[in-house]
């Protein structure tokens, strides 16, 4: 398989229509699109509009990756025989390439994790409502650490004692392209057997004091 190509940089999105765009979509009056986003900055929402579902932006419960991403309380409570045996599983990665999967997660509070694969790891997002299967529907999700290859297929209880501890199980799943990926926004389409269609990750701008990044999960129209 040919090596995959480095995807253009797209622009942080301008506040004034990102805005309109919010309006729009809580009176149902149209779909959020990319010419949208590309004329939008990322102008934080207020609380109760993108960042339903918790009020200090911490994720709702994760696994995490022993010494994978900032160091972070999660992080330092992840060093444990059940997190780090994903770690050293052996892994088709060539299988696992753009890899999707979510996984419906109850540990303090029931939440989706938001899967990518992107080069070697899954990046993940911790998403504290239901993803998205219809345009127009924004979602919170806050980044969290990488995670292995190989908890993308993972379904079982994480055990007491540990992080984010409580049942998983695989909620969707399949593969998705990656459209235009960035530091701020990634655009991509899912082919899952719940979610399918164009998806958008957008980076909002971090509140004082917030130790993760906030972002936008939502479908695009078409």
């Amino acid at each position: 398989m040919p090596a995959q190509q480095e995807l253009p940089v797209v622009d942080r999105v301008r506040c004034g229509d990102m805005r309109r765009a919010r309006q729009k979509t809580s009176k149902g009056a149209g779909q959020i699109t990319l010419d949208t986003l590309d004329r939008a900055t990322g102008e934080r929402p207020t609380r109760g509009d993108a960042r339903e579902g918790t009020s200090s932006g911490e994720p709702p419960g994760e696994l995490g990756a022993e010494g994978r991403g900032s160091p972070t309380r999660e992080g330092a409570e992840l060093s444990s025989d059940f997190s780090r045996r994903f770690w050293e599983m052996e892994v088709d990665r060539e299988a696992m390439r753009n890899y999707y999967v979510i996984h419906e997660h109850t540990s303090r509070r029931l939440h989706w994790d938001l899967r990518l694969e992107r080069d070697g790891v899954l990046k993940s997002w911790a998403i504290p409502k239901e993803p998205p299967a219809k345009a127009g529907v924004k979602r919170l999700a806050v980044a969290v650490e990488d995670h292995p290859l190989a908890y993308g297929t993972f379904e079982g209880e994480i055990p007491p004692g540990n992080y984010g501890a409580g049942a998983v199980r695989v909620w969707d799943s399949g593969r998705y392209e990656p459209l235009e990926l960035s530091e701020v926004k990634w655009v991509f389409t899912i082919k899952g057997r719940r979610l399918s269609g164009k998806y958008c990750l957008i980076r909002l701008r971090p509140r004082e004091g917030e130790a993760r990044e906030s972002w936008l999960f939502f479908k695009l129209g078409d």
